[in-house]
């Protein structure tokens, strides 16, 4: 009898741990959320003309924490709009609803920005300046609650959370000072009675549209450099994380970004889109997300002449040469593989070896790997959190399973965690070949294979045999090696030792298929500038 008992507990012990861990991330995400709700940062509504609405017909879309209440609550028809995914997979507190939105909301946020612009666009460039710098340091003074709000709807772990709003700031501050550096020129005539001028003016009315995966980084690397010129936007946010958005553009307002300047819109994504791409007041699209989307609003900007920004998929490589420092390579690597449990377009996607240092680099890597925690990322110590949703988790197990069947090896993970909902184990695949789908495909997710090569040119072959051009990376301790293949390296951005590169200061964008333009730095601002040319003749008298 008593050996029963002594099994059935060691059966239920799991269980129960298990729920009370539920119930202490219930709590701590409900602590969270009555937090923000409290200093006026939860935000349910979009944002119109300066004003909070709804969506006119008064539909709304739960924001939640799981795929699976998702789907208990559409089987219960309570949530009728079963394509708007938007939860964070940690667990499964429902957040708050948000509008569906569509077609009318779109244009009346379009008629705002474009009523907007007018007075914006008029306003010197140190007054825009000033409001932006407010808006900076408000961002900078949330930077807890942001970052606990960006954790809860994304599910990336806080101190990333927090890393993200700082680094989202960084654009809003270097914007403000940007502003007041848009310079023209004066061209020495042909003809002696002419002065020949070229002014840059603000484009105009801008969509902006925004992925899941940096829910405020993302909105402010185009919003800040399009206020800073004197644009006027209208941003989609994802509806995944439309949070962290509203959040954002209520601090925006309260640091004086007058109404119509600065509007919202989410729900239908389809009808915000073609509604911001018919529009003959919308004068530039900028998008962040997958290349395939990217194609369809390149070519649906083409019926009204807009200018487009996109920055779209990577399938970043990692080359590691056999004179690399090992250690500053597997953190390096780490770094630029697992952030956001790699799901981000800079995430490195081949991790391409040489065959002297593959059997000792591909044992250390796996090593640091295995002693990732897995976690809700409100928790300490947590370094990756849960995928954003089940399409999410199927992708990375297609990959896995496709390597494996061609013969790839599991070093480290291979499947779902044991938290369950979305978490997956950080993986390690050795003896890649460019044979397997994930050579091809960004997974987006923790998943890291190991190609050999032997080559220098060898490398490089692998490294450009793609259609993407987004980030790539090499570690090597010769310099004329680093700066050979960093010119032969067909990416817009290229990190040499280090696996975050990403600022505020330099260009961020693609080559190829990984999109058009560029963001951050003195570059970013021209994506929303028009040259214009002033010829003053007969100037003899």
């Amino acid at each position: 009898m008593a050996m029963a008992m002594t099994i059935r507990r060691m059966r239920i012990a799991p269980v129960v741990h298990a729920y009370h861990d539920h119930l202490h991330q219930r709590r701590m995400s409900s602590e969270s959320i009555r937090w923000l709700n409290e200093k006026g940062l939860l935000r349910t509504e979009g944002l119109i003309g300066g004003k909070w609405v709804g969506a006119r017909d008064g539909k709304t879309i739960p924001v939640l924490h799981t795929l699976c209440l998702r789907k208990h609550l559409h089987k219960a028809g309570i949530f009728p709009y079963p394509h708007c995914k938007v939860h964070n997979p940690a667990n499964q507190e429902l957040l708050g609803v948000v509008p569906y939105m569509g077609e009318s909301e779109t244009k009346d946020a379009i008629a705002s920005a474009y009523d907007a612009f007018h007075s914006w666009s008029k306003l010197t460039a140190t007054e825009r300046s000033k409001i932006l710098r407010k808006w900076y340091d408000l961002l900078m003074a949330h930077k807890e609650d942001l970052g606990k709000l960006m954790t809860l709807e994304n599910g990336k772990p806080i101190k990333e959370g927090l890393g993200e709003v700082a680094y989202g700031a960084s654009f809003v501050e270097f914007y403000a000072e940007e502003a007041k550096r848009i310079y023209g020129d004066i061209i020495p005539a042909t003809v002696a009675d002419r002065r020949l001028l070229v002014l840059k003016q603000p484009v105009g009315v801008v969509g902006a549209i925004t992925p899941w995966n940096f829910p405020l980084a993302m909105i402010t690397r185009k919003v800040a450099p399009a206020l800073a010129s004197g644009c006027t936007v209208v941003v989609k946010p994802s509806e995944l994380t439309p949070l962290t958005a509203l959040a954002a553009a209520e601090l925006a307002l309260q640091a004086g970004v007058p109404p119509g300047v600065l509007n919202i819109v989410m729900g239908n994504a389809a009808e915000i889109g073609d509604t911001l791409l018919a529009s003959s007041q919308v004068r530039k699209i900028t998008f962040t997300g997958s290349t395939a989307v990217g194609k369809k609003l390149m070519a649906a900007a083409a019926g009204t002449v807009k200018r487009v920004s996109l920055e779209l998929g990577g399938n970043a490589p990692c080359i590691i040469f056999d004179d690399a420092d090992l250690e500053v390579a597997v953190k390096g690597t780490l770094a630029a593989k697992f952030r956001n449990a790699g799901q981000t377009c800079v995430c490195v996607n081949r991790i391409i070896v040489q065959d002297g240092i593959y059997e000792k680099f591909a044992s250390l890597f796996a090593s640091a790997v295995q002693d990732m925690r897995v976690g809700n990322g409100l928790e300490e110590g947590v370094i990756q959190g849960p995928l954003i949703n089940n399409a999410a988790m199927q992708k990375v197990e297609k990959h896995i399973q496709d390597a494996v069947s061609k013969g790839a090896k599991v070093l480290v993970g291979g499947k779902p965690h044991s938290l369950g909902y979305t978490f997956y184990e950080p993986t390690v695949l050795g003896d890649a070949t460019s044979g397997m789908l994930i050579f091809r495909e960004e997974v987006f997710g923790p998943v890291a294979p190991l190609f050999r090569f032997k080559t220098e040119e060898e490398a490089i072959r692998l490294a450009n045999d793609t259609q993407c051009g987004l980030a790539s990376y090499l570690f090597t301790e010769s310099m004329s090696r680093a700066w050979r293949v960093a010119e032969a390296l067909e990416y817009g951005l290229v990190g040499v030792n280090e696996g975050i590169i990403s600022t505020e200061v330099a260009p961020f964008g693609g080559v190829k298929e990984s999109g058009l333009g560029r963001e951050g730095s003195k570059y970013g601002i021209d994506e929303y500038l028009e040259v214009k040319y002033v010829c003053l003749g007969n100037m003899k008298h």
